[in-house]
């Protein structure tokens, strides 16, 4: 575990920085320090690299949260095309760093503009983005938010996360109970009327991300205790049937 200070050190990013990160639903800590200072493990510092990555390339914040938040968002996947924009990204600042030299060595009326050509970068940058927007719930998820100010989503992500904590108050009971089942209702309805459609099948899905480990689990027993993860887990299978 690293402290945020350590993080900041290590990545380069400010601590308002990571600050802001964990305000907007995109970088939360994995936990806290006995002073109250943020800790991150390995998967943040995983996560935490794909963000910077995906600003490098210009990605917006809301565009990278989209994206990261995806229930279809493939880490590898999204390196390999980190990796095939950069060299895009590249190969332009060299077409640009040629094209000033160009200049130096002619002259202002060396009037050559196909350096600044972008649509090979753009046109990739736009397919990446829309990778994540092919299935139904995606493009559902970017409607619903596209009007949302940032203050808006950080509201509705701690509203979510209120479930987790309610959660946590019966999490040792039977995930079976009628209370229980209720509470899944709930977070499904929640999903569905704020995000996407949230279908059995995607809940099912959710409800192993959620005790998969990992960030997911570890941000979800914060808020209800060790083992509430693994009770919405539980409890959501059953809902499913």
């Amino acid at each position: 575990m690293m402290t945020v200070h350590e993080v900041s050190r290590l990545a380069g990013v400010s601590i308002r920085t990571l600050q802001y990160y964990d305000k907007i639903g995109l970088l939360h800590p994995t936990g806290y320090t006995d002073a109250g200072y943020r800790l991150y493990d390995d998967t943040a510092l995983e996560r935490l690299q794909h963000i910077l990555l995906f600003r490098e390339l210009e990605f917006s914040l809301k565009d990278i949260r989209m994206i990261i938040n995806s229930p279809d968002f493939d880490r590898n996947k999204a390196l390999e095309q980190q990796i095939e924009l950069l060299m895009l990204k590249k190969e332009h600042l060299d077409n640009l760093i040629n094209f000033a030299l160009g200049i130096k060595m002619l002259g202002v009326r060396h009037m050559d503009f196909k350096a600044f050509d972008r649509s090979k970068l753009d046109e990739y940058s736009r397919q990446a983005k829309e990778l994540y927007g092919n299935t139904p719930e995606y493009k559902e998820m970017k409607e619903k938010m596209k009007n949302r100010t940032e203050e808006e989503d950080h509201i509705m992500a701690d509203r979510f996360m209120l479930f987790f904590k309610e959660a946590g108050e019966i999490k040792n009971t039977d995930p079976a109970s009628p209370e229980a089942q209720d509470l899944v209702k709930r977070i499904q309805d929640f999903i569905t009327e704020n995000l996407y459609t949230c279908t059995d099948k995607i809940l099912s899905g959710l409800g192993k991300m959620y005790s998969g480990g990992g960030e997911f689990t570890e941000n979800i027993d914060a808020y209800g205790g060790a083992g509430t993860a693994e009770f919405v887990d539980q409890a959501i299978q059953i809902y499913c049937g």
